[in-house]
């Protein structure tokens, strides 16, 4: 790359930058996507999708397609919710999914999900330990991003 290419490139970097408070909201959500699955062994891949199924972050294997696994966690959340307020008239919290080859857990994490894979020998103790507090974080998170887009949205 000449220099003439890498001036004129920091001179459009400098001039399209948007001044922002925080980082994105996607990269704090990855970002604590990272640090669970370092902090827990066995954890084999993270994921936060919205009630509706769409994916906001993950942190998978490369096997697991993020699309059509976050439905799949909108669709658990759902069900589990809808199972827990009839059976107990209550919120819901979590469900652990116990298979032959590991564990799939799924948070409630506000308007979203966290949804955890680990392996079969992960300490589910542990997992739970360190997911909530994730799980309390990330909806946090998505709080603050979705109360900042009502807030532009009002001053339009």
């Amino acid at each position: 790359m000449t220099a003439r290419k890498r001036l004129l490139g920091a001179l459009m970097g400098r001039l399209t930058k948007v001044s922002m408070s925080g980082p994105e909201p996607n990269a704090a959500v990855l970002a604590e996507l990272k640090a669970l699955r370092d902090r827990v062994p066995r954890l084999t891949g993270t994921l936060v999708a919205s009630s509706d199924g769409l994916l906001v972050a993950h942190d998978l294997p490369p096997h697991i397609e993020p699309a059509g696994m976050a439905a799949l966690a909108a669709a658990q959340l759902s069900l589990s919710y809808r199972l827990s307020t009839t059976a107990h008239g209550g919120g819901f919290h979590e469900v652990v999914v116990h298979g032959t080859e590991g564990h799939v857990v799924v948070y409630a994490a506000g308007w979203t999900s966290l949804t955890v894979l680990a392996g079969p020998d992960v300490n589910v103790g542990r997992l739970h330990l360190e997911s909530r507090p994730v799980a309390r974080t990330i909806a946090d998170h998505m709080a603050a991003a979705n109360n900042g887009k009502d807030q532009a949205t009002k001053t339009e």
